[in-house]
């Protein structure tokens, strides 16, 4: 069976990894989805997952996004102050509140969950409820990078700390069994092995390869990204439905 008539057979969860300035490649993803009509029940995701996930479930249609990231220059978020990171992170939320489709989780178009990291806990925890903007930005505040993300008075960083799969979200009782997992492999030179993809019942991993490598001072490849992220998902559509489909972007 072909992937895209698996996803169309049953409902199915989506689960979006971290990735670090991977949101371009994910953007691409859920374009081809959208694009061959494919739309889950249940979105969950961490950091760059958690911000291209928590879009599309709020309503945002890909083509929003995509028409966001294009242009994405470092000066459209970049907003230096005290504290404990780098930026403050004001930019950013007000550049996701201004796309959202939904204010709150409550209210997205489908349901979401999306992982955080609670610093003092120092534990990953689920948002899945209020507002849908603050849960996005506190799963993405990058360490170093971003200060935290005050969460009902508790600081939070980002979600792939400790859950790079995204996946702690699928334990909520609304996630599908059947789950699509979009996998962005690392490109991080600290790393020193690439970590393992989960594997559970029930679930397709789409791992694309070879994609360019991103950053605040490296957007300048991000339109090639999701370009390449996209028509590697058409592809991966018309593959065999497998435990792992990886392909080269």
């Amino acid at each position: 069976m072909k992937l895209r008539e698996w996803l169309a057979h049953e409902p199915f969860s989506l689960a979006l990894s971290a990735g670090f300035f991977g949101f371009f490649a994910h953007a691409g993803f859920v374009s081809a989805l959208e694009e061959a009509d494919l739309a889950p029940t249940f979105v969950t995701g961490s950091s760059a997952g958690a911000l291209v996930g928590g879009l599309w479930a709020s309503g945002t249609r890909a083509a929003r996004i995509e028409a966001e990231l294009r242009p994405l220059t470092r000066k459209d978020f970049w907003d230096p102050s005290p504290g404990l990171g780098l930026l403050r992170g004001a930019l950013f939320r007000s550049r996701v509140a201004a796309m959202l489709g939904a204010r709150s989780f409550e209210s997205a178009q489908i349901p979401a969950a999306l992982s955080a990291f609670d610093v003092r806990a120092r534990k990953t925890v689920v948002l899945d409820r209020g507002d849908l903007a603050r849960a996005i930005c506190a799963s993405c505040a990058f360490p170093i990078l971003l200060q935290p993300v005050d969460v009902e008075g508790r600081p939070m960083l980002d979600g792939g700390i400790a859950d790079r799969p995204g996946h702690a979200g699928l334990r909520v009782p609304a996630a599908g069994a059947r789950v699509l997992f979009h996998h962005l492999a690392s490109k991080s030179p600290w790393r020193k092995r690439e970590p393992e993809i989960p594997r559970r019942a029930g679930m397709v991993t789409v791992t694309l390869t070879d994609l360019p490598r991103l950053g605040p001072f490296r957007l300048a490849r991000g339109a090639e990204a999701f370009d390449r992220a996209r028509e590697a998902t058409r592809r991966a559509l018309d593959a065999d439905a497998t435990d792992v489909i990886a392909l080269r972007a």
